[in-house]
């Protein structure tokens, strides 16, 4: 049975269209506050934190005010990281975390994730049975007036994220004599991210940082790389780090200006953990990883599997395969010795952790040639498109265009109203040719 509100990621939308309104954020937390309560008699807690968004000033109030009606107890955190939120979670023993965030999305779309206890996102099951409590009366769900949740806000969640962070690493460690610029995409990460590198002693050249409620994303962060391309250049920096939004994603710059995308920071993770004998199992990508980063692993006899797009599939399969270490080619890594979801900043340090001895950024990556690859997303309201008999027809086609020399995928977005077509092959001629007679079978 298909999720009516939850998608790959939580719920996302627009702002006050649908399901992303005071109305449903007091449902949603009605519904997940009578959840988690129904499962023991006593009190539940409920940690939450935010990105930036001017959204986020109506959506959190309504939020906390149906958990509290449910009977559940609030901790607000302010603005913090996807992972501070979900490290938090666990370190406070809380039974339900609530990151309110559209990720990458421009600042008028917003959203939710739910983390369990665990710090872990909620499985499907999980999902399906708080959508059945959002749709029943609201009256039916609401306690008791002496059973009413309490509601307080922490003012020291960056500081305790930040403690967090730097425990995985050994007490001595230190960025002393290295310059690092960072684009926090005036998101979740603008207090915590440039706060942690200067405790270390690193030289820090921050942008991104003047979050005004509208400007998150926009031409800024992981997204639009271009920005910190130009300030590594001028500040001629050792690492360029970017983010997204909810600083769950990272993008990297070396020494020289070049962008480094999230595939490149794994096969620079797998190996150097496969020295260290600390990569269990091998490497989880994704549909989108390239090609180049699986035969770069498979030459170092690194196992590498593939999950559908999304940071909670390669989650759910390192879990099942046993493996640490997994991510995207957008920047959602996990590093499962740390953490239990994407981390930005958690990536950031591992890679700064590999260069505290003078190795230069450039040295650490360009470990592979990516095979030539384009990626269109095509906006379309009716995203079902995917499966008419013409636009099957086109796949069909561009499949025997392409041979064996590369392959094509065509997905729907599980947060935006867009198809998503990407082809990888190295003969470049065939990359937007496929591209354009699959958008047509589309738009036409």
């Amino acid at each position: 049975m298909l999720k009516k509100y939850f998608g790959t990621d939580g719920i996302r939308g627009m702002v006050n269209d649908q399901k992303i309104n005071g109305e449903m954020f007091f449902k949603f937390g009605l519904a997940t506050g009578t959840y988690f309560k129904n499962l023991k008699k006593n009190k539940q807690t409920a940690v939450i934190a935010k990105d930036t968004r001017l959204s986020g000033y109506i959506l959190e109030p309504a939020l906390v005010s149906g958990l509290a009606s449910a009977g559940m107890h609030v901790f607000t955190l302010g603005p913090l990281p996807t992972n501070g939120l979900a490290m938090l979670t666990k370190k406070m023993k809380a039974n339900l975390g609530i990151m309110i965030t559209a990720s990458h999305n421009p600042f008028y779309d917003n959203g939710l994730k739910l983390f369990g206890p665990d710090g872990l996102k909620l499985s499907d099951k999980i999902e399906k049975k708080i959508e059945k409590l959002i749709d029943s009366k609201i009256v039916k769900n609401l306690t008791l007036p002496k059973d009413l949740g309490r509601v307080k806000r922490l003012e020291n969640a960056t500081e305790e994220y930040i403690k967090i962070l730097r425990k995985n690493f050994p007490k001595d460690f230190s960025l002393k004599g290295l310059k690092i610029a960072i684009d926090c995409a005036n998101g979740a990460g603008y207090k915590s991210a440039p706060k942690l590198l200067k405790s270390l002693g690193a030289k820090v050249y921050d942008i991104g940082v003047s979050p005004n409620g509208i400007n998150i994303n926009d031409k800024c962060g992981s997204t639009f790389p271009k920005k910190i391309k130009t300030l590594v250049s001028k500040k001629k920096v050792d690492l360029g780090i970017s983010l997204d939004g909810d600083a769950d994603r990272i993008i990297v710059c070396d020494e020289n200006a070049k962008i480094i995308d999230g595939d490149q920071i794994i096969a620079m993770l797998a190996s150097r953990w496969r020295r260290k004998k600390i990569l269990k199992g091998g490497v989880i990508g994704t549909l989108m990883s390239n090609l180049g980063l699986e035969i770069f692993l498979k030459k170092n006899n690194i196992k590498f599997l593939r999950a559908n797009v999304g940071d909670r599939f390669v989650k759910e399969k390192m879990q099942k395969n046993r493996f640490n270490l997994g991510g995207e080619q957008s920047g959602h890594i996990i590093l499962g010795k740390f953490a239990t979801t994407g981390d930005g900043l958690l990536v950031a340090l591992e890679i700064l952790f590999s260069m505290r001895k003078g190795e230069k950024a450039s040295n650490l990556f360009n470990n592979f040639i990516p095979v030539p690859q384009a990626l269109e997303n095509i906006t379309i309201k009716d995203k079902n498109k995917i499966n008419t008999p013409k636009c099957k027809k086109a796949i069909i086609k561009t499949v025997k265009l392409l041979k064996k020399s590369g392959r094509i995928l065509v997905r729907k977005s599980g947060t935006e109203p867009k198809i998503r077509i990407m082809v990888e092959t190295k003969n470049k001629k065939l990359l937007f040719k496929c591209i354009n007679i699959v958008k047509r079978s589309l738009i036409n």
